[in-house]
């Protein structure tokens, strides 16, 4: 049986010829360093031990088998030690580039170990505010803002799309050509409309990240045209004057909720996209100056944009001024007054009315106004574009269009009222016959 000092001095012997096989067995000098079938070969031993690199890199070799890059250097007077990563993860040239990184900074008076735990901090953050962190973020706002439940469940459809390629990615690295690679992939699908649409939707998430200084810019802006345009989608409308007569009719014989009845009058008169009549305020309303201001992040192209109020439309408003229901909205839901009405309520009131979706829609409100007042050959067509809110693409001449056409706007939006008011007497009510397709009316 050995002694004690047997057993201490034959290990001290495995040790040396470990390391010495290691060193000399790979041909190795302290000039030219470690090689990696040398560090490959290192095996543990009962007690810690070192395999010197050059320019102080060297591998810490521990009894449990873990390797690790480590180099020690003074910092202001204080011996301290870097670690480089551990040994397979880190190979012995990304190790020597990590030596070199940290020598760089200590030339420059940086301690290599603070700057180390600065990166990760940053790592750290990048990794809290990635696309998809800020994107529930902005989903949560959305939620108390109480949108309806079908435009948030739209908005987790589409930002689901784009997650794959982009949620894991810290925002402020993502770059232009990432999200058009995300937006190539929907496009390829042929659905031209959610791409282009999607597109705008992370856009907004990009905005409320540089609101919330996670970002210092909006990507996506960068990818207007490279898209494909979708085809224009042609909603339901009515564009003759006899059956624009017979819809106005119609809408003064509505039975069904009497906010419902002035929000298709209201609809038909001044012909706002519908979600910006469903989110008018009162603080937007100025009877006394007869307009309606609507702030630009309402509005779809993004600008501020005014609608001249009638005679008409300003008797209209005023018969809900005083009612019973206190909100911000004009016509707030009938579930919650802190919330605007349904999306879906005009156009099931036109179902109600006996108009299929094949006849007319909430938008189509639009295009009837546009139709029939170019058809009238007396306004500028510039001020009916300007008045339906669609932007020019030249700058110049949008200056034009916005500063010179108001006061006809104002003459423009009167007589269409007083037009609605004529068509209106032109025929005779009939109840509509819900057994058939299509609004139920007799002309006379």
């Amino acid at each position: 049986m050995q002694s004690q000092p047997d057993l201490a001095q034959e290990t001290d012997l495995q040790l040396f010829t470990a390391v010495g096989r290691s060193l000399f067995m790979s041909g190795e000098s302290r000039r030219s360093g470690l090689t990696a079938q040398s560090v490959a070969h290192a095996r543990p031993q009962s007690k810690p031990y070192k395999l010197s690199d050059r320019d102080g890199l060297y591998l810490l070799i521990k009894p449990s088998g873990a390797r690790y890059w480590r180099m020690n250097y003074h910092f202001h007077k204080v011996q301290k030690t870097a670690s480089f990563g551990r040994y397979p993860e880190v190979g012995l040239a990304e190790a020597r580039e990590r030596l070199l990184d940290a020598r760089r900074l200590l030339k420059d008076g940086i301690d290599p170990n603070r700057q180390a735990k600065l990166n990760k901090i940053e790592a750290s953050v990048a990794a809290a505010n990635t696309f998809r962190a800020i994107a529930e973020e902005w989903l949560e706002k959305v939620r108390l803002e109480e949108r309806s439940s079908k435009s948030i469940k739209k908005y987790e459809w589409q930002l689901g799309l784009v997650m794959p390629d982009l949620g894991g990615c810290p925002i402020s690295t993502i770059t232009a050509h990432e999200v058009l690679l995300a937006l190539k992939k929907i496009e390829k699908t042929r659905k031209f409309y959610t791409a282009v649409s999607t597109r705008a939707l992370c856009s907004q998430i990009f905005r409320f990240a540089i609101a919330t200084a996670r970002a210092d810019r909006d990507v996506c802006a960068d990818l207007r045209g490279a898209l494909v345009t979708p085809k224009a989608i042609h909603r339901a409308a009515i564009t003759k004057p006899k059956e624009a007569g017979a819809l106005i009719r119609a809408i003064e014989s509505y039975e069904g909720a009497s906010l419902t009845r002035i929000a298709l009058r209201l609809q038909a008169h001044v012909f706002a996209r519908p979600g910006e009549l469903r989110h008018a305020e009162w603080a937007e309303i100025d009877l006394e100056r007869a307009v309606w201001t609507i702030p630009a992040h309402k509005m779809k192209m993004r600008r501020p944009h005014s609608v001249p109020l009638s005679r008409q439309v300003v008797e209209i408003i005023r018969e809900i001024e005083h009612g019973p229901i206190f909100s911000l909205y004009l016509f707030p839901s009938v579930r919650s007054t802190k919330r605007p009405m349904s999306d879906m309520t005009i156009n099931a009131a036109l179902r109600r009315l006996g108009y299929g979706p094949e006849d007319m829609s909430a938008h189509g409100f639009r295009a009837m106004a546009a139709t029939l007042l170019n058809e009238m050959g007396i306004w500028n067509p510039d001020a009916i574009e300007r008045q339906l809110a669609h932007i020019e693409a030249n700058s110049v001449r949008r200056a034009y269009t916005r500063g010179q056409h108001w006061d006809e706007r104002v003459r423009m939006m009167q007589h269409w009222s007083d037009y609605l008011d004529t068509l209106r007497g032109g025929a005779e009510i009939i109840r509509p016959d819900f057994g058939r397709r299509g609004p139920a009316l007799t002309l006379v």
